[in-house]
């Protein structure tokens, strides 16, 4: 019976062994705490297409808050960049477009990061490929608050490629109470698909204005620009803009797989 017993905690340590193993698979790159102004936007199907790596498609809301999104908008105020140690790396500023897709007929999904520009000439062209040194950026943010009143928040943005590409962001509204939510989500590269990463994170979101979720519009004032290279291709007055989100705070460990 003791044979029996050493054998059985034998197993149970091997077992205990591979989960362990399995757990530590992910490796810690990188946290990030940033602030993030995202706009949800329906494209042309097959323009957004070409640009999309043979064996990959969009994978498109049908309900929710992301309904009919087929590409996103994000500009992002990287504040505070931290190593796996806890180690100050540094801050940033970039503007990037993404697409939720999914591998054809395969399992994986997530979004897939298909171009941005960046204040941090050393970002460029970052781990997914495709970011570029911005030639100009802007990032101005102002808050006022007053007995009685709403709170109202100006913010604009505004970032310049090298080769005439332009991503730019006017937007006055009033501030909210974020929701917070938790998540992970898959990130790959546009530019080799074969490499993503998993990002897990924690979020306060503010649903600004939205096609397709009742809520109430807090924005009062809204510009955008997306022009030159390939955002002429996508931007081209067709496009039309679902949703807009505030995300107050966003907590980001990033992992590679």
């Amino acid at each position: 019976m003791f044979a029996h017993v050493l054998k059985g905690t034998a197993l149970l340590l091997l077992a205990c062994a591979a989960f362990v193993r399995l757990a530590n698979a992910e490796v810690l790159i990188e946290h990030s705490a940033e602030t993030r102004m995202q706009l949800d936007f329906v494209v042309d199907q097959a323009a957004l297409k070409k640009h999309l790596p043979a064996g990959w498609e969009t994978d498109v809301a049908t309900s929710g808050g992301a309904k009919d999104c087929n590409l996103r908008m994000i500009f992002v105020d990287r504040s505070d960049i931290t190593g796996p140690d806890g180690t100050p790396k540094g801050t940033s500023q970039l503007v990037y477009l993404e697409v939720p897709v999914k591998q054809t007929g395969g399992s994986l999904a997530g979004r897939m990061v298909m171009g941005g520009l960046t204040a941090d000439a050393k970002d460029a062209p970052g781990p997914f490929g495709v970011y570029q040194a911005a030639a100009s950026h802007r990032m101005e943010r102002s808050t006022i608050e007053a007995a009685g009143q709403p709170v109202q928040t100006t913010e604009n943005w505004a970032f310049a490629g090298p080769n005439g590409e332009r991503m730019e962001l006017h937007l006055k509204y009033e501030r909210r109470v974020a929701r917070r939510g938790t998540g992970e989500v898959k990130q790959f590269s546009a530019a080799d698909p074969g490499f993503y990463q998993i990002v897990k994170l924690a979020q306060g979101l503010d649903p600004m204005r939205n096609a397709t979720v009742p809520s109430r519009d807090t924005v009062s004032e809204f510009r955008y620009v997306g022009t030159g290279g390939m955002l002429a291709t996508l931007f081209d007055g067709s496009e039309r803009v679902v949703s807009i989100d505030s995300i107050h705070w966003n907590e980001r460990a990033i992992y590679l797989p």
